[in-house]
């Protein structure tokens, strides 16, 4: 081959190299390069607030992320989230079913037995005098109705039978009289004289004595008004005492009361009536039954706890006053409603949410209004309806995204930013003039 011939292939072999590189470089964008979205702006990789609108670094190095125009539908919320299943997987999120569901709740209490102040009765005089005679001078003793407990001597008491026996005498004389209006007169006061003595606490036996026999007693026997036991005695024997006097006080222990103080979440649920059961140390293997009678209307100012009462029958007289008891409050208010796990709620102070499925990797954020709990379950009020799924676990990964993808879209649409002003409260705002 001649000189002239080699240079020419080789300029030629130059132009093509050239030629191929120009085309490479100048081709037409492929479909997937024509379709594929251009950044809106970039923002801070850890502060969503701050944006660029080039490229550009942090102060660490990091390159601001790339935020492309939302692809979400008209109708989601801002905070809509699409994660791949693989990384559902990896974040081992569960999801539940919301139903309707019937709560019930059973409240645990420590509880102290008390004294049933129905059945309390505090014994005194009706007269002034001096205790001579005490047959029963133990506290702890049990008594009967109308048992004898002791004889007080007062003047008083001696007048009085001296005023019966007087107006007896009077209408014996005066029994024959041809006059009615003087023998209704001498019954009357016979009448009145009795009354007085039955006034002044005198016993049956006594009185029938002074009206049989005529005979003064010095000493009037006070009995027991009820049976229980004697807690309490206020004088002995030689004492003076007065109607201002409590010489003995005696409780029923037949019933007694037990008090125990429950939560405030826990109050919706009880109501009076509800049937309780209880268990007692120095009782071991006895579970005793009884209802709630009342509940307390102010809340106790320390431990922010409501007290509540509880009746229970004590005829074998196992519990004993001031004995600490383990109560359960079987609460028969029962609510049928939307039920969701308790782990589903996002809590973040000024509301609660959950995270709904909207389709196969999309989730979106809801606020609800929860109600009452019980057992691991909460009572939706507003924002789910049954048959739609919630997150149970790893929600608050996804949250995090869900706020980040809302704040970015608050920046990018001024109307999610603003709060919206009704047209009425619009026309009543002040207007400023220069």
């Amino acid at each position: 081959m001649s000189k002239l011939a080699l240079i020419v292939a080789v300029l030629m072999l130059i132009t093509g190299i050239a030629a191929g590189y120009w085309l490479a470089s100048h081709h037409p964008p492929s479909e997937a390069e024509l379709t594929a979205p251009a950044p809106l702006f970039y923002r801070h990789p850890m502060n969503p607030e701050i944006t660029s609108a080039t490229p550009a670094s942090d102060e660490m190095g990091m390159a601001y992320i790339a935020v492309y125009a939302d692809n979400r539908r008209p109708n989601e919320p801002a905070g809509s989230v699409k994660i791949d299943p693989i990384t559902i997987q990896n974040m081992g999120v569960r999801t539940t079913v919301v139903k309707k569901d019937i709560l019930s709740h059973i409240v645990r209490a420590v509880g102290r037995v008390a004294y049933d102040e129905e059945r309390i009765v505090r014994l005194h005089p009706k007269v002034e005098g001096w205790i001579e005679t005490m047959r029963v001078d133990k506290t702890g003793e049990k008594v009967t109705a109308n048992q004898d407990l002791l004889s007080i001597y007062s003047p008083q008491l001696v007048v009085s039978q001296q005023e019966y026996i007087l107006a007896l005498n009077n209408l014996k004389g005066l029994e024959q009289s041809p006059y009615e209006d003087i023998r209704q007169g001498a019954e009357e006061l016979v009448s009145s004289s009795r009354e007085r003595l039955r006034l002044l606490d005198v016993p049956k036996h006594q009185i029938y004595d002074l009206t049989k026999n005529h005979n003064i007693h010095k000493s009037l026997h006070i009995h027991s008004p009820a049976s229980g036991i004697i807690v309490n005695i206020g004088a002995r024997e030689g004492q003076y005492v007065t109607p201002a006097t409590e010489i003995y006080m005696i409780a029923d222990l037949s019933t007694v009361w037990v008090y125990a103080y429950i939560y405030e979440n826990e109050l919706p649920w009880v109501k009076p009536g509800d049937l309780v059961e209880m268990q007692l140390i120095g009782v071991p293997g006895r579970i005793f039954r009884g209802h709630l009678a009342f509940i307390f209307p102010y809340a106790e100012a320390k431990t922010r706890t409501i007290k509540v009462r509880l009746e229970f029958n004590n005829d074998e007289l196992l519990l004993k006053p001031d004995m600490f008891a383990e109560v359960t409050i079987y609460a028969s208010k029962q609510v049928s409603a939307v039920v969701i796990p308790s782990e589903a709620i996002i809590r973040s102070g000024t509301r609660d949410k959950v995270l709904i499925v909207r389709s196969a990797g999309k989730f979106e954020p809801r606020a609800v209004t929860t109600g009452l709990a019980s057992d691991g379950k909460v009572i939706i009020l507003e924002g789910l309806e049954a048959g739609e799924k919630v997150v149970t676990s790893s929600q608050f990964l996804i949250d995090s995204e869900s706020n980040l993808r809302e704040a970015t879209a608050k920046m990018l649409d001024p109307a999610l930013r603003l709060p919206k002003i009704n047209p009425l409260q619009q026309e009543e705002m002040p207007h400023h003039h220069d």
